[in-house]
């Protein structure tokens, strides 16, 4: 049996992707969306959505180069399927970073029906944001549009940049459609 650090195990650098897949099954739908992602050959074990201090986001293209075939990864993963002609399903991770970088940030994932790409990353960023927000003190209106929320996050100088990594399709005829947004967790 694997024995961990006392601290447990701590990602060091994330990389964002994204994918879209469509097959007459769901579950290989599922898989092709994996492989336009570049992450098809991993074993995947979803986590919850704490980006730890320090943690260091890096291209895809080098993140890609990190992983094995065949390995356990880490990921906070959005997926969405459809199997509905012209429904769309969009998903969506979003990262809020805060300055200090011995603080963590928030990732969020959207799963959704009837958004598109631009809604659904908004979306995601003002989840992430407004989950940072609380834990450092800042209380927004959550009416407020993202547009006006993220001037005051970003007025504060403690929520330095969010961004998002966010995928959108429509359905086709006869076709299962997936969608997935995923942050892949990497380790030294």
């Amino acid at each position: 049996m694997p024995s961990f650090p006392a601290d447990g195990m701590v990602p060091s650098k994330v990389f964002l992707t994204k994918g879209v897949g469509r097959h007459r099954y769901q579950l290989k739908s599922f898989e092709e969306a994996l492989r336009a992602a570049g992450v098809a050959n991993q074993n995947l074990v979803q986590v919850s959505s704490i980006l730890p201090p320090k943690c260091k986001i890096i291209s895809k293209e080098n993140g890609l180069k990190e992983l094995v075939p065949g390995s356990i990864a880490f990921c906070v993963m959005a997926r969405c399927d459809t199997n509905e002609h012209g429904r769309l399903v969009a998903t969506s991770v979003g990262i809020a970073l805060p300055k200090d970088k011995n603080n963590w940030g928030y990732l969020s994932e959207v799963h959704s029906h009837g958004m598109n790409e631009q809604q659904a990353g908004d979306f995601a960023e003002d989840l992430a944001a407004e989950m940072l927000g609380t834990t450092i003190g800042l209380e927004v209106d959550p009416n407020t549009a993202w547009s006006e929320k993220e001037q005051v996050y970003k007025s504060t100088g403690l929520i330095i940049r969010t961004s998002n990594i966010t995928q959108a399709a429509r359905g086709q005829k006869g076709m299962w459609t997936t969608t997935v947004a995923i942050a892949m967790l990497l380790f030294d």
